[in-house]
C-alpha cells in the first residue's frame, strides 16, 4: 500500500513508512512508523537523537465507507543529545491523550452541523461521550472568550431554563447579534464577571436595552452610570397584558350573570391579541366588541393598551413625549386602579421608554435568540453540563436551521 494514501485520505503528514494492514471484522487497521533519521527532539526540536524503545498507540480516523479505520502508530522513544531529555516523539496528526486523529476530529464537527450528538456518536461508530468532548472543545477554542472590545450597543435578559426554575442572564450585542454573556441566576451579582471583562477590554457602551427590572436597572447605573439604559417596547407592552389579564379575571369574578361571565370569560387571548391579528372568519372581533360593551373598565383598558402601542410608532422623541405624557393622564383618570397604578409605573420609567429615540434599539432580537435557547435546551431534553450549554448558547449565532426529511 501507498504512503500517499494515508497522507492525503487521512491527514498523516510526510515522514511515515506503512507497516501492514490488518483486517478484522468491520475494522481495518493501518500500521505506521517514523524511522529515526526523520525525527526530531519534542523538546527543543534537535534532530540529534538516540532510539531508547517505542510504545503503541491506536488512534481512530475517518471511516472508510461503514468500515472503522484505525491507525497503529508506533511511536519512538527519543533520547537528545542537545538537552539530555528522554520523551516520545510528537504526534502532529493526533493530541495528547486523544484515541483519535485530528481528521476524526474535523469529521465529527462536519456532522455535528446536521445531526445530533446521539446520531454522530452512531455514524462515526464512537461513543457519545467522545464526539461531546470534541464538540466542547472546539468550541471553547472558538467561542469561550467573546471579545468585548467593539461593543457599543447591547441587550440583557433573563431566561428560565427550567432545572428547579434556573435561570440564565444573557447579554448579546445588539449590532452583530452574538451572545457575549451568560451567565448563572438573574441577581446584581450575575453580572459581576461580565462588568470586570467589559472594564479590561475599555469597551465603549452607548446604551442597554432591557426590561425593567430592579436588579438589572441598579447593576447597569451602578457599573456604567454614563450609558443610557433604553426599556424594551415588548417588555413594557407585556407588562401590560398580564395586568390586563388580571383585570379581566377580577371582573370576571365580580358580575352575577352567567351570560355576562361566558362572554367575558372567552375573550382572554383576543384582549391580548393586536387588532389586526383578530380573525375575522372566526369572528373574533364581533365576540372582542360584545365583551367591551359589557364592561366599560375592561374596554378602557384595553383601548388604552392600543394607545400604548403608538409611543414607539412616533417620527420623533418630541411626539412620542407628549403622547406619553397624555397617556399617563388618561389613565390616571380613568378611574380604574390598575391602570392608575400602571401609570404611575410609566411615570418613574419615562426617561427609559423615550430613550428609544435616541438610539432606536430594542431587545427584540434577544427575544428571538432566548426562544432559540429553549428550543435548544428542549431538543436536548435538559443539558446535565451546563458549561457545555452556555457554549452552545455563545455559538447559537452561527447555528442554521433546515428542514430534513
Amino acid at each position: 500500500m501507498s504512503i500517499s494514501l494515508l497522507q492525503r485520505g487521512f491527514g498523516i503528514p510526510s515522514g511515515y513508512e506503512y507497516k501492514r494492514t490488518t483486517y478484522q471484522e468491520g475494522r481495518i487497521t493501518f500500521t505506521i512508523h517514523q524511522p529515526i533519521s526523520k525525527c526530531q527532539c519534542s523538546a527543543c526540536g534537535s534532530s540529534k537523537v538516540d532510539p531508547r524503545g517505542t510504545v503503541t498507540r491506536f488512534l481512530k480516523t475517518v471511516p472508510l465507507g461503514k468500515k472503522t479505520i484505525e491507525l497503529e502508530v508506533i511511536i519512538n522513544r527519543l533520547e537528545c543529545n542537545d538537552c539530555g531529555v528522554i520523551r516520545q516523539e510528537h504526534l502532529s496528526f493526533a493530541d495528547e491523550r486523544r484515541t483519535y486523529t485530528h481528521a476524526f476530529e474535523h469529521f465529527v464537527l462536519a456532522l455535528s452541523k446536521r445531526m445530533t450528538i446521539k446520531d454522530v456518536a452512531i455514524y462515526a461508530q464512537t461513543s457519545w461521550d467522545i464526539v461531546k468532548d470534541i464538540q466542547k472543545r472546539y468550541l471553547n477554542r472558538k467561542f469561550g472568550k467573546p471579545r468585548l472590545k467593539h461593543l457599543r450597543y447591547i441587550a440583557i435578559d433573563e431566561i428560565n431554563i427550567g432545572h428547579g426554575y434556573k435561570f440564565f442572564t444573557i447579554v448579546m450585542d445588539l449590532e452583530t447579534g452574538v451572545v457575549v454573556y451568560v451567565g448563572d441566576g438573574k441577581s446584581v451579582e450575575t453580572l459581576l464577571p461580565f462588568w470586570r471583562r467589559l472594564r479590561r477590554y475599555k469597551a465603549k457602551i452607548k446604551a442597554v436595552a432591557m426590561d425593567m427590572s430592579p436588579a438589572y436597572i441598579s447593576a447597569v447605573q451602578e457599573n456604567l452610570s454614563h450609558v443610557d439604559i433604553v426599556f424594551d417596547h415588548f417588555h413594557v407592552v407585556k407588562l401590560f397584558n398580564e395586568k390586563l389579564t388580571i383585570l379581566r379575571r377580577d371582573l370576571y369574578h365580580e358580575l352575577r350573570g352567567t351570560m355576562q361571565k361566558q362572554v367575558i370569560k372567552g375573550v382572554r387571548w383576543l384582549l391580548l391579541k393586536n387588532p389586526e391579528n383578530l380573525d375575522e372568519e372566526k369572528n373574533e372581533k364581533e365576540r372582542l366588541e360584545e365583551a367591551l360593551k359589557l364592561n366599560q373598565p375592561l374596554a378602557t383598558a384595553y383601548y388604552l393598551k392600543e394607545d400604548l402601542r403608538q409611543i414607539w410608532m412616533q417620527a420623533n422623541k418630541k411626539t412620542a413625549a407628549k403622547l406619553l405624557k397624555d397617556w399617563i393622564a388618561r389613565a390616571q383618570v380613568s378611574g380604574v386602579q390598575m391602570l392608575k397604578k400602571f401609570a404611575s409605573t410609566l411615570a418613574g420609567f419615562r426617561t427609559g421608554i423615550l430613550a428609544y429615540y435616541d438610539h432606536w434599539i430594542s431587545s427584540g432580537p434577544l427575544e428571538g435568540t432566548n426562544n432559540k435557547i429553549k428550543t435548544l435546551n428542549k431538543q436536548a431534553y435538559g443539558f446535565r453540563d451546563m458549561e457545555f450549554f452556555k457554549l452552545k448558547i455563545y455559538a447559537l449565532h452561527e447555528t442554521k436551521y433546515a428542514l430534513v426529511g
